[in-house]
């Protein structure tokens, strides 16, 4: 389901991902499945007594075949209901041998996992084997808002935010079992913007994206990171084609002078030409893309500090008109000096096997 909204919309790449009420734990682009954790699972799961049981229960209607995972048995009900379903299910189940969990969130859907799944567990095995791999996070972040989600916020040394369109269910659950724990916030913003209130407040990063910043110009002056000096171009570059900049000098005459005069930019196609040309012919499509539909978004960016005052940075640069996607894999080399900020020395681009169309015909940089 990931795979196939992350074609509608401009998702990002997780090198993690937990799906399925944290019954399912992959990795990397191809999503592959962490076998231990099925193992886990499997441990007195027995899908086929779930589905017996609850046939039993006519307050209890299946969700959509899409909602049906391995480990996983969905279900919406009245919420009047609940206690008294949830009780004498877990008694039928356990009569039979099984050890489950049931969760109620969203004010109707309900949940039957194996006893060792859900959220929180999922999140706890995973920091735990980052941990044994020595790639534990410095921060994690917990972001949430309905009640299968409570369970990640009882997991130690992990943040917590409740975004402020939040269910009731968490809301009651956090002031029955979390109101005093000030790692844990109710944002006053909704949705993303909860999040990045939530990472501004507990000090966990910057808690302006990116695509927030109003002027590049002002913006260049506090940036230290060359991932963000990439992105926040391709940004500048959606919004001038865009015609939401505007055209002035001094934002070409800015960029200019951040490319190394001997720069060379390599299109896609293979052909080369100057970082400083490719800025000067930038100039002639100053809002060519108005009223289209037109979005840049940058993906699996990632920089490595190959010298002192040397960084590579690479990323997938997806561009979308209309229905139309190009993505191409794109290299830069940075170089700093103290208080000058990053120079642009090369900027190379390759398509990447993601994109759907690979005519270049109107491809700029």
């Amino acid at each position: 389901m990931y795979k196939k909204l992350r074609k509608q919309r401009p998702l990002l790449t997780p090198d993690v991902i937990i799906t399925s009420v944290g019954t399912e734990i992959a990795y990397g682009n191809s999503m592959v499945l962490d076998d231990n954790w099925v193992e886990i699972m499997n441990n007195k799961w027995n899908r086929r007594i779930v589905e017996e049981e609850t046939k039993k229960f006519p307050e209890l209607t299946l969700q959509s075949e899409t909602e049906q995972m391995p480990f996983k048995v969905s279900f919406h009900v009245d919420k009047s209901k609940v206690k008294e379903v949830t009780k004498e299910l877990y008694q039928r189940l356990e009569k039979r041998g099984l050890e489950i969990k049931i969760i109620f969130s969203g004010g109707i859907a309900l949940d039957v996992l194996p006893q060792s799944g859900g959220k929180g567990q999922a999140l706890a095995y995973l920091l735990k084997k980052l941990k044994i791999e020595g790639k534990l996070p410095v921060n994690t972040l917990a972001c949430g808002d309905s009640g299968n989600d409570t369970e990640l916020f009882t997991i130690p040394n992990v943040y917590g935010v409740m975004v402020s369109n939040a269910q009731e269910e968490l809301l009651e659950w956090h002031a029955e079992n979390a109101k005093d724990n000030s790692n844990i916030i109710h944002a006053s913003e909704r949705c993303a913007g909860g999040i990045i209130q939530a990472i501004g407040h507990f000090k966990l990063g910057p808690n302006l994206s990116p695509r927030d910043v109003s002027d590049f110009l002002k913006c260049k002056a506090d940036n230290v990171n060359p991932s963000h000096e990439a992105v926040k171009f391709f940004l500048f570059y959606e919004r001038w084609r865009r015609g939401e900049v505007e055209k002035c000098e001094i934002y070409t005459t800015s960029l200019k002078a951040s490319c190394h005069p001997a720069g060379v930019f390599v299109h896609p196609s293979g052909s080369e030409k100057s970082l400083r040309d490719t800025i000067d012919e930038l100039g002639k499509y100053h809002g060519d893309k108005k009223d289209k539909k037109f979005r840049v978004w940058t993906d699996q960016v990632l920089a490595t500090d190959t010298t002192p005052g040397t960084w590579i940075v690479k990323l997938d640069k997806w561009e979308q008109t209309g229905d139309e996607r190009k993505c191409c894999t794109t290299t830069v080399k940075f170089t700093s000096k103290e208080n000058e900020g990053f120079v642009w020395e090369n900027v190379q681009q390759t398509w990447s096997e993601e994109s759907e169309v690979k005519d270049d015909s109107n491809w700029i940089i």
